[in-house]
């Protein structure tokens, strides 16, 4: 079982998308943390460490995905917590998957993606930490 931060940052205000997909990792029996609406990166980050959280899991429709993914892999970077997996979903163009997954996002749901599609994701993310981990 994986502890996920699952988060809304920034000032859009629409989280439909976040807590169907937390309510598909709590079902699929992992510990979810929704942070809920408008929150910063350093809310997020801090979150995370406070929960022991393995992964971070951002819902952007606003359109900043690349000022707020970078701000959160660097704020991870200086609090030496590179090792928790940052993933989201939203509102990303093509061209932008790219220089995410440059930036350490490990991976983007696009719309369309199905909370299927999410939760085996994630279950093979899972898999790997545990072999790491051995």
């Amino acid at each position: 079982m994986l502890r996920i931060v699952v988060a809304k940052p920034g000032l859009d205000g629409h989280d439909r998308g976040a807590k169907v997909v937390a309510r598909a990792l709590r079902d699929a029996g992992h510990e979810v943390v929704y942070t809920g609406l408008h929150q910063t990166p350093e809310q997020i980050v801090e979150t995370a460490l406070q929960e022991d959280a393995d992964m971070i899991g951002l819902s952007v429709l606003s359109g900043a995905h690349m000022t707020l993914f970078r701000r959160l892999t660097e704020l991870l970077a200086e609090r030496e917590a590179g090792d928790i997996v940052v993933f989201g979903g939203g509102i990303v163009p093509e061209e932008d998957l790219a220089p995410l997954a440059e930036l350490g996002v490990a991976r983007i749901f696009t719309p369309g993606a199905t909370t299927g599609e999410i939760t085996s994701w994630v279950r093979e993310q899972e898999q790997a930490l545990e072999t790491q981990q051995q």
